[in-house]
């Protein structure tokens, strides 16, 4: 599992609060659990210093301004930009909320541009809606805002927050072009431990999937913000994009998160039987991970929607056809093979083939690890990360806890972390005691059992090799 701290929502002791909640819970239950820092990137927002409620009627008017100091109201609401009036145009669409448009469309508002005063925008209100809250986010519907992708402010919590707690993704959001990732990840290489921190790029609108392409080549992996994208394209283009999206990511071999899934379930106990067939429908897509939000930042039932969208994304992956995905795989890849990639999907092929109950893959950088999930294997990878000693001439250290919590995104991939005595590629009686307690960690899971049959992927001297083994009683 990975914690996402939304720095949207709560200030830095919030989340440290949480976080140290989180740090008790990994250590009582003794699973690992990497963070995910999102930033707040160009953001519209709306602020409501009375924090009243404020009923906005079809058919009215509103005026959006840049002037902070006034009041929110019926009549008027206050953003934190300055440029709209230069950004739209009379007939564009903005939308405004305070969790960007749930299903339930009473609690965000539809407006449509009518005209542009100076700096302020006067808006046609196209639904009866109640604002709540002290802060709303506004989205224009495909209108480039001409703001950092990473802000100052961005910085400041990356530097003061994430530094200090060894953040393991970055969740970069309204990542637009490839040049957003390459700035953001040479500002985290000049933090210490934060260079090894993974980037993931969040499409949330139309210019982040027009380069979407060049943003994979950049990015550790993808979010796709389904409820900005949804916003930003129309309804039934969504599916479509969703679909192109993941086979891309997949085939790069980065993990691939899809977002707001299950919103009904922030109030409800079930959810749609829509939302259940499209949480399934993201795991046959090729997802890795899903990302929930509202569920369980404000829902009443967080617990519960945590495990009914495990039940739901379990059962569709029992269904999940490997046979045609592997084969996809290997010719999308193309021949000649690199030597890693075909280390990996002859594991995977030998796993099927001898109907293996687990693969157990042993590595350093974790690439080779999510090389084999790439393949997506009907069994689990246990991927045994063997710490390696470094220097920065100053200190030793370990390094080998990053590349495990990172690899908690990747579906089908487990990660444990080795005693740090041991090497990725050393004699082959250190290896066999690693194994053996790889293979006890796989019983006492339950993922192993007397009999089975187990995959290993390993290195020897310099050369990669796969085994099988047997297992007795």
């Amino acid at each position: 599992a990975v914690a996402r701290f939304d720095f949207s929502w709560g200030d830095a002791e919030y989340h440290q609060q949480t976080l140290e909640n989180l740090k008790a819970a990994i250590k009582s239950t003794r699973k690992l659990c990497a963070v995910m820092l999102d930033t707040v990137g160009p953001e519209l927002q709306v602020l409501n210093r009375s924090e009243q409620p404020i009923s906005l009627l079809q058919d009215g008017l509103v005026i959006l301004t840049p002037d902070k100091e006034q009041n929110a109201s019926s009549e008027i609401l206050p953003i934190n930009f300055d440029g709209l009036a230069k950004a739209v145009k009379p007939g564009d669409t903005i939308f405004v909320g305070q969790y960007l448009f749930t299903g339930s469309e009473t609690t965000s508002v539809w407006l449509e541009v009518s005209e542009v005063k100076g700096e302020d925008v006067v808006c046609v209100i196209k639904n009866t809606a109640t604002l709540a809250g002290s802060l709303f986010t506004l989205h224009a519907s495909q209108i480039r805002i001409e703001l950092p992708t990473l802000s100052e402010k961005d910085k400041e919590v990356i530097s003061a927050w994430g530094v200090p707690n060894k953040i393991d993704f970055l969740s970069l959001s309204y990542t637009r072009h490839a040049e957003d990732v390459r700035q953001a990840r040479e500002y985290l290489s000049k933090l210490g431990d934060l260079s090894q921190t993974q980037i993931f790029a969040k499409i949330e609108n139309v210019e982040g999937l027009t380069h979407f392409d060049e943003i994979l080549q950049e990015a550790d992996g993808i979010i796709l913000s389904r409820g900005n994208l949804g916003i930003d394209l129309p309804p039934e283009k969504v599916f479509l994009f969703q679909k192109a999206a993941l086979y891309k990511c997949n085939m790069a071999g980065k993990p691939a998160v899809v977002t707001r899934v299950v919103d009904t379930m922030t109030n409800n106990l079930r959810p749609t039987r829509a939302e259940a067939t499209d949480v399934a429908n993201a795991v046959l897509d090729g997802s890795d991970a899903i990302l929930l939000g509202a569920e369980t930042l404000r829902g009443i039932y967080p617990v519960e929607t945590i495990s009914t969208v495990g039940r739901i994304c379990c059962e569709a992956e029992k269904v999940f056809n490997q046979d045609v995905y592997f084969k996809k795989t290997v010719k999308y890849v193309g021949e000649p093979m690199t030597h890693l990639e075909s280390i990996a999907s002859s594991a995977v092929r030998a796993a099927i083939k001898v109907k293996a109950s687990v693969i157990i893959c042993f590595t350093s950088s974790g690439r080779a690890a999510r090389l084999i999930a790439k393949y997506r294997p009907t069994m689990p990878v246990i991927s045994v990360v063997i710490p390696r000693l470094k220097t920065n001439q100053l200190k030793w250290s370990f390094s080998g806890a990053f590349e495990a919590r990172q690899s908690l995104i990747v579906r089908g991939l487990f990660p444990m972390l080795a005693d740090p005595r041991h090497h990725a590629e050393s004699t082959s009686a250190t290896n066999e005691s690693v194994l053996k307690v790889a293979l006890d960690h796989g019983k006492a899971s339950g993922v192993i059992k007397s009999h089975d049959r187990v995959v290993v992927c390993q290195k020897v001297g310099d050369a990669s090799v796969v085994k099988i083994i047997e297992l007795e009683d």
